[in-house]
């Protein structure tokens, strides 16, 4: 009996470094891949609930074993099933569905090869969006800028879903777990979804502090030196609860 070639292996499940993925005709995942598949659908549809983006505009992505789950290109989030599950591998082969991945895929892809990010949040958020527009890095104006590392830098612009795009951000990130992205948005990562989501929700909350700030007449915004936010950065490494 003839061995089976490369396709039909991955129809079979076979997703290096992934448990619980299923054969062709399946309805959905199982295990690791589903539960992370179903926490990058909340963790999408919260971006739209809580105002970080339009419509099917910003991405989410998760690494498992050798895996990216991606949210896939110009689907709503509150349309997408655990059947719509959607994965590559680090160099962009789709091994996991059948819908196209996002345009933002070599970003992800960029940042989950080259950083210990788990998990990766890319939004088109208003303040955080109008300030890339101002200025080359986020004023210290709150002490939560040392929980993304230190003060915010803006990536040069470069056309949506390019390798330049995402050779900009990643020096953007350098040392950083956030960055904004010159007229186009923020991308943040993390060890979860729910700690990229919090940086994502932290760095657009500054950024409108930031802009309310600046706009008082005669007056300029106070801000953070380095000093500050190295103190800052020490007492949030023992901030929460310990487990």
């Amino acid at each position: 009996m003839a061995e089976p070639d490369g396709t039909e292996q991955e129809a079979e499940g076979a997703v290096r470094g992934v448990t619980g993925t299923r054969g062709e005709g399946s309805t959905g995942p199982c295990g690791e891949v589903a539960d992370a598949w179903a926490e990058l659908v909340a963790t999408a549809r919260r971006t739209v609930a809580d105002g970080l983006v339009v419509g099917t505009s910003g991405n989410v992505s998760v690494r498992v074993g050798d895996t990216v789950l991606v949210t896939p290109s110009g689907v709503p989030y509150d349309r997408l099933t655990p059947a719509d599950v959607t994965g590559v591998d680090l160099e962009g082969r789709q091994v996991l569905g059948t819908l196209v991945p996002t345009s933002e895929l070599p970003l992800h892809l960029a940042v989950h090869r080259t950083t210990d990010a788990r998990a990766v949040v890319h939004t088109h958020a208003v303040h955080a969006t109008a300030v890339s527009t101002l200025v080359d890095e986020l004023p210290a104006i709150h002490y939560m800028t040392a929980a993304l590392g230190g003060p915010v830098r803006v990536a040069a612009y470069a056309a949506y879903g390019t390798p330049e795009l995402a050779g900009n951000t990643l020096r953007a990130l350098d040392g950083r777990t956030g960055c904004l992205m010159r007229n186009h948005g923020t991308l943040t990562h993390g060890a979860t979804l729910d700690q990229a989501y919090d940086r994502t929700a932290q760095l657009e909350w500054m950024c409108r502090v930031w802009l309310t700030a600046s706009s008082v007449p005669g007056l300029t915004p106070a801000l953070l030196g380095r000093e500050q936010l190295a103190e800052a950065g020490e007492r949030l490494r023992g901030y929460g609860q310990r487990g």
